[in-house]
C-alpha cells in the first residue's frame, strides 16, 4: 500500500490566511491590545491511498464520506491467481512423504553402516564394502537434510504469498474519514508515485489548528499552553487546543511567525478545513518552557 500523507495547507485556504493574519498583526502592537487572532482548523493529516502492485479493483468498501478504523480494508485487488499459487504452497509445506521416506532410508544406511563396520572388523567383508555402506548413509542422512530443508522453504513460501496476497488488501493506516474517490471496481489500480490515488483519506482526531501571530506575541506563548478555539458562524462552540509547534524564525517581510495547536476531536463533533479565532491568556503561563518548536 502506498501512502502520500500531505501536512501541506490547501492553496485555497493559504491564499486566504495572510490578509487575515495580517490584519490581525495590524490590530494587536502589543500582547495585551488584542487576544483573538484568524487561524484554519485542518485536518491532522491527509492521506492518498495508492496500491502498491498493479492489479484489478475487486471492490471498494468504502464510499466519500465514509468513517473508517485504522485497519479496516478499504480496497481489494484481484488476487484470484495468488490465492491458487498460495493453496499449492500450504500443501507442499504440509506434506510428509519426501521426509518420512528420507528418515527411512537414513535409519536403513545407518543400521547397514553400523553391521558393516562389525563385519568389516571380524574380516567376513571387505574394507571397500564397510566403506561403501558408510558412505551410503552419509548420503542418506543428505537426502534427509534436503528433505527437511524443502519442507522449510515451502513455509517460507507460505509466509511470502500471504504478503503478495496482504498488498493486494489495503487497509487504512489511521482512523479518519473517506474525503474521496476516484476509482471504482473493475478498473485497473496503477502503482508508483506517478499513479492516482485511488482513496484520499483525512484524519479528524484530533485536528491541527494553524495561525500565524505577530512578532509582538513571540516569547509570551510555550509549547503545551492552551487556546480557546471558536469555529467562524454559523458553526458554534468553544474549544481548548494545545500549543505543539511554535516557529523559531519570524518572517521578517510581515512582522508574524506560525503556531500550529492540537484540537482533540474524538466524537468527530468539530468540522475540519474551516475558519476560526484563537483566544490566548494575557500573559505566559506559569512554568511554561522553551516557546520554540520541540
Amino acid at each position: 500500500m502506498t501512502i502520500t500523507p500531505t501536512r501541506q495547507r490547501p492553496a485555497r485556504l493559504l491564499a486566504t490566511l495572510p490578509a487575515l493574519w495580517l490584519a490581525g498583526a495590524a490590530q494587536a502592537q502589543s500582547p495585551s491590545q488584542a487576544q483573538q487572532y484568524d487561524c484554519l482548523i485542518e485536518p491532522y493529516q491527509r492521506i492518498e491511498l495508492r496500491s502498491p502492485v498493479t492489479g484489478l479493483i475487486k471492490a471498494v468498501n468504502v464510499e466519500r464520506g465514509s468513517t473508517v478504523q485504522k485497519g479496516q480494508v478499504l480496497i481489494e485487488l484481484d488476487s484470484g491467481v495468488e490465492a491458487a499459487t498460495l493453496a499449492a504452497a500450504r500443501y507442499r509445506a504440509q506434506m510428509q512423504g519426501a521426509v518420512r521416506s528420507a528418515e527411512s532410508r537414513s535409519k536403513f544406511a545407518q543400521a547397514k553402516e553400523r553391521r558393516f563396520d562389525d563385519l568389516s572388523k571380524q574380516k567376513y567383508v571387505s574394507q571397500q564394502d564397510s566403506d561403501e555402506a558408510a558412505a551410503s548413509a552419509q548420503v542418506a542422512e543428505a537426502d534427509l537434510l534436503e528433505a527437511r530443508d524443502n519442507r522449510e522453504l515451502a513455509q517460507l513460501e507460505v509466509r511470502r504469498l500471504t504478503e503478495v496476497i496482504e498488498q493486494r488488501r489495503l487497509r487504512s493506516p489511521v482512523a479518519g474519514l473517506v474525503t474521496d474517490r476516484t476509482q471504482n471496481p473493475g478498473e485497473l489500480a496503477q502503482s508508483g508515485d506517478g499513479a492516482k490515488p485511488i482513496i484520499q483519506l483525512a484524519q479528524v482526531h484530533p485536528l491541527r489548528v494553524e495561525l500565524v501571530l505577530p512578532v509582538a506575541r513571540y516569547g509570551t506563548l510555550a509549547v503545551g499552553a492552551t487556546a480557546t478555539i471558536e469555529p467562524e458562524a454559523p458553526l458554534k462552540g468553544r474549544y481548548t487546543a494545545q500549543i505543539k509547534h511554535i516557529d523559531r524564525v519570524v518572517d521578517a517581510a510581515s512582522g508574524t511567525f506560525r503556531v500550529r495547536l492540537e484540537l482533540p476531536n474524538p466524537d468527530g463533533a468539530i468540522t475540519a478545513g474551516v475558519k476560526c479565532r484563537a483566544g490566548f491568556a494575557g500573559g505566559r503561563p506559569a512554568g511554561a518552557g522553551d516557546a520554540s518548536a520541540r
